[in-house]
């Protein structure tokens, strides 16, 4: 039993050096936005999908594209655009002759989003027929065309960018969709010295070439392992009083009830807790803290809670509400 244990802590070992290199790799081309490259990590480990907000320039797409280049999975890029159609993402069925028979068939022709990871740039310039057609796949891992599903590849994450800031031939995510994203991670500013660098690393003639680091086994086997990490029982009362207490008719928070108009569903408690395992497993830990919590409750919570009229109004997000949550229960 011992040596089982042990061999058990060695592998977890080693799977966990390997993300610590998947960090050093994406560091070659990304300065700074560790925090942001930490939360992408979790929503893989936690076998989810992301979407990431932030303003033009901030290398939200290079990093993306850097993750894809230090993993040894299949990458597909989609530009949204308005004239996208489902067709263009799912596939579509091609009109063939049987040279057998002589006869016509059709072929089902997989589109991009048939890869392990997909990268839906600039999602919200695409109309909500196009992003729904994303919701079957993000959910059930499948895909439905002409009365026949096709499994996607394992292990599968869509990441999403969008932009904050324009606002003319955009289509804002429905609420319903945004659910589905594990993670909304938002993409700030560099500071002075990333910035610096930044400028330094990007105009002058040397370039670094990332290596690849980490293959689907690998993840598909820190995906269960997240599975397993340990959450004590009051934890995961802490995470269903912080989920219930998002919503105005079941919370006694008059500064919740002031501002929110509708509060988070279970599938964001389920979605802490996986996160919060995630979290835990990264930083070479077998149980979940309080500190796992409150580090993943902005990026799980704040696409998740509506705010009201009044609160859009004064400027109150809902990170503001996470802020109150954690002061009550965490």
């Amino acid at each position: 039993m011992d040596n089982e244990l042990a061999t058990v802590a060695q592998e977890v070992k080693d799977l966990v050096a390997k993300i610590e290199v998947v960090k050093k790799e994406v560091g070659k081309k990304i300065v700074g936005q560790s925090e942001v490259l930490e939360q992408l990590l979790i929503a893989f480990l936690a076998g989810g999908h992301a979407l990431l907000e932030g303003v033009p320039g901030l290398a939200k797409t290079l990093m993306i594209r850097s993750l894809s280049e230090t993993m040894d999975l299949g990458f597909k890029r989609i530009q949204f655009t308005p004239d996208l159609m489902p067709s263009d993402i799912i596939g579509t069925e091609v009109l063939e002759d049987d040279l057998s028979t002589g006869k016509k068939t059709f072929r089902f022709t997989k589109g991009p989003l048939f890869s392990n990871m997909i990268l839906a740039d600039e999602i919200n310039r695409t109309p909500p027929k196009t992003q729904a057609a994303l919701l079957e796949a993000m959910q059930e891992f499948e895909v439905t065309y002409a009365n026949k599903t096709y499994k996607l590849d394992q292990p599968f994450f869509i990441l999403a960018t969008q932009n904050p800031i324009e606002q003319s031939g955009t289509f804002v995510l429905p609420e319903a969709q945004q659910d589905r994203f594990l993670l909304y991670i938002k993409v700030g500013y560099p500071d002075a010295s990333e910035e610096e660098k930044i400028l330094k690393s990007t105009t002058g003639i040397t370039s670094k070439e990332i290596q690849k680091s980490i293959g689907a086994d690998d993840i598909l086997k820190l995906q269960k392992m997240v599975r397993e990490v340990y959450i004590s029982d009051d934890l995961v009362k802490a995470v269903s009083t912080m989920v219930r207490n998002t919503r105005p008719e079941t919370t006694d928070n008059e500064y919740i009830k002031k501002w929110v108009s509708w509060g988070a569903g279970p599938r964001a408690g389920q979605a802490m807790i996986l996160t919060a395992k995630a979290t835990a497993l990264i930083n070479n830990r077998l149980s979940v803290i309080p500190g796992d919590l409150k580090k993943v409750a902005y990026p799980v919570l704040r696409h998740r809670i509506l705010m009201n009229f009044n609160a859009e109004s004064e400027g109150i997000t809902s990170d503001k509400i996470v802020d109150e949550l954690i002061k009550i229960v965490v």
